[in-house]
Formats: structure tokens, C-alpha cells, sequence
């Protein structure tokens, strides 16, 4: 963890502090180690505000106080900044252009990349901090010609490297990720044993602008142009009925299409804004064999050679899939999987790894068959 073989107390530690069980334990870990930590926490656009304070869920009222209170509880400093314009712009923005664009972003992908790992972290180095620190599964490993690999965290059901996969080495080298070495159940465990009054709180969930956790109501309000119904359509290009928006939908869904009497099961597999047409064909049709993906950084700050094996995770959840990667020279990547994929869908991350290293990723654009 040491930098430029500082001690820790001499190593300043801005820490990401959400009010949650893992940046808690993360700002214990470090300040127990003898770091010199700030806790600060980030005021984030929400759809409804009351008063002074956010409803969104990663910095509600009840979020800043059980922050503030471990804080004060470890003796460091706590600060709570406002970032709720570029929040609005590169995040809620992005989620909503992209389902209008016939999309399915991921809008945790956009924050680590513009807010948690630009935004805060230039601002941890205006504070003169030497790293920032999140309660993030994943490990960072620094190597002795001072590169930093990015690996999975022990925890597998827990690990967040796929949400990371945007940061390179000027960002890798001044971040720190105290719990990625550990169980979330051992996190637990220590939050309790450190009597720290967030041990049991639930995990925060994806979309916390949302206060409702309804992304379709959500888009109505805020993209009514995007929800406007349109034809179902197969691949013979028979109409088979109406939808009611595309963003209702996502690739691979087979429930809710109000397709009665189709015979076989029909499943979505596309979305076309071109025509607002949603796409629906049999499960083979789900199956494909590439992917092109777009904005691809490489968290050792250079591509990979044409034609290396890796494995690629095509969302957060998917299991990694044995693949040929083809770095373009206009920050693409074409992915060739050994077997077929389905329910590759764009806007997604496709996320490379090597073993338990994640190499970089990408925005899902298209796909092959």
C-alpha cells in the first residue's frame, strides 16, 4: 500500500465513504494500518429533492449520518461535497440518452468512470491525498516496475472488478481497496466487531437516482419521446403486435410481449430505434459469436496484442466466456467467443479478463452472429 516508501503515517487516504458496511470497514482497515484518512462523502443528483437534503439513495439524509458517525467514531475528518451537476450530466444524462438511442446502459459504469475516479479523485489530489480509497471488491496488486494490475475480489459473488474495467494506471496508482482481500461475510463480521452502527445495513442497490427503483416510470418523466409504442415485429417481418416503449424492454426477455398464440416461445432480440420496432425471434436467434466494443480502456495502459485469449464478461452478472480479443486502433475491440453467446445486448460493459485479472473493457455496440 505504501507510495513512494511513505509510511503510513505520513500517507494521506481520502476515503469514498458512503455510509455503507464496505467504505465503512475500508475507512477502519486504513485508519487502524496508521493512515492519515478524510472520509468525503459525494451529494448526488436525485430526482426529488427535500429541502437540503437528496433522496437519492447513496447519500439520503440517514446515509450522511451513519457516515458521519463512523467517521467521528475513527477520529478522522468527514466532509460532504456537492456533485450533483456533473452526476446529472455524465450519469442520469448517459442512462437516459442511451435507452433513448435503443440502448440498455449501465449507469454504474459511467460514475467510477466520471465521478468516483475523475471527479473525486482529482479532487483527493487537490487535497493533497496520496491515494482515495472505496470499499470496492477488488485487489490491486503494484508490481516492481510500478504498473498496477487489477484483479478480481476474493470474494466472487461480491467482486466489482467489471464495474472498474474503465481505469488505467493514472488512476490505478493512487487507489486503494482495503476490503477486496475479503469475504463480504468478514467485512460484516468486522464492522461488528469494531461496533461500527452500520454493520447490518442493508447493500446499497444499482440506480439511485431512482427513488422509486422504477426506471420505466423514470424514463416516462423524464424521456416521454423514448416510450412511445411501436410494432413487434419477427425476422420474416410479419407485425405480431404492439409494444409499449422500448426501454420496457430488454434483449433476451420473453414474459410481458402480450404475444398470445405465437406457437414457439418468441423472445426479444433487438431493439430497433430506426424504425421503433422491437425485434422478436426464437432463442437460437440469441446466440452470437462476436461483439464489437467501443470506448475500450486497458487498465495497463496499452492494448493487448491482436488475437490473445481472454475470457469476456458481457455483464455484470454473466459468467466469463472463453474468447479472442482484436484490439482495433480506433479504441475498439472485436471479441470472437470459442462458443455462442446469448443475450449480448448494447450498452452493456464487455468486461476482459485474464484469470483472475481484469484487462479492460468496453461498451457493448453490436454484435455478430
Amino acid at each position: 500500500m505504501q507510495k513512494h516508501h511513505k509510511s503510513p503515517s505520513e500517507t494521506t487516504v481520502v476515503v469514498a465513504m458512503s455510509g455503507g458496511v464496505d467504505s465503512s470497514v475500508a475507512a477502519a482497515l486504513l485508519s487502524e494500518r496508521g493512515y492519515r484518512c478524510i472520509g468525503v462523502m459525494m451529494r448526488l443528483w436525485s430526482e426529488v429533492e427535500i429541502g437540503e437534503g437528496s433522496r437519492n439513495k447513496c447519500c439520503d439524509q440517514e446515509s450522511v449520518d451513519d457516515a458521519r458517525r463512523v467517521a467521528d467514531q475513527l477520529g478522522i475528518p468527514f466532509y460532504l461535497i456537492n456533485v450533483e451537476r456533473p452526476f446529472k450530466q455524465n450519469v442520469v444524462d448517459f442512462f437516459i440518452d442511451g435507452y433513448s438511442a435503443g440502448l440498455t446502459p449501465n449507469p454504474c459504469l459511467a460514475c467510477n468512470r466520471h465521478i468516483r475516479f475523475d471527479y473525486l479523485l482529482n479532487y483527493a489530489r487537490r487535497l493533497g491525498a496520496d491515494y482515495l480509497a472505496s470499499g470496492h471488491y477488488a485487489r490491486l496488486r503494484r508490481q516492481p516496475d510500478g504498473s498496477v494490475h487489477l484483479l478480481r475480489g476474493v470474494d466472487e459473488r461480491k467482486d466489482q472488478s467489471y464495474v472498474l474495467s474503465m481505469l488505467g494506471q493514472a488512476e490505478l496508482t493512487d487507489l486503494l481497496f482495503p476490503v477486496g482481500d475479503y469475504p463480504k461475510n468478514d467485512v460484516r463480521r468486522m464492522a461488528a466487531a469494531r461496533n461500527l452502527p452500520i454493520y447490518s445495513k442493508h447493500d446499497s442497490m444499482d440506480l439511485c437516482f431512482v427513488v422509486d427503483d422504477d426506471y420505466r416510470r423514470f424514463l416516462q418523466d423524464w424521456a416521454p419521446e423514448a416510450m412511445i409504442p411501436g410494432e413487434i415485429i419477427d425476422r420474416d417481418g410479419n407485425v405480431l403486435g404492439m409494444h409499449r416503449g422500448l426501454p420496457n424492454y430488454t434483449i433476451g426477455q420473453r414474459r410481458g410481449l402480450g404475444l398470445s398464440g405465437s406457437g414457439a416461445p418468441l423472445y426479444v432480440v433487438d431493439l430497433d430505434r430506426t424504425r421503433n420496432a422491437l425485434l422478436v425471434g426464437p432463442a437460437e436467434a440469441l446466440r452470437k459469436t462476436e461483439l464489437l466494443a467501443t470506448d475500450v480502456t486497458w487498465t495497463l495502459g496499452r492494448a493487448i496484442a491482436a488475437g490473445s485469449r481472454a475470457q469476456c464478461k458481457i455483464r455484470y452478472s454473466a459468467r466469463p466466456m472463453d474468447c479472442t480479443l482484436y484490439p482495433q486502433e480506433d479504441g475498439c475491440a472485436r471479441v470472437v467467443f470459442d462458443a455462442p453467446v446469448r443475450d449480448i445486448t448494447p450498452g452493456q460493459g464487455a468486461v476482459f479478463y485474464d484469470g483472475a485479472h481484469c484487462l479492460g473493457g468496453g461498451l457493448i455496440a453490436k454484435y455478430a452472429s
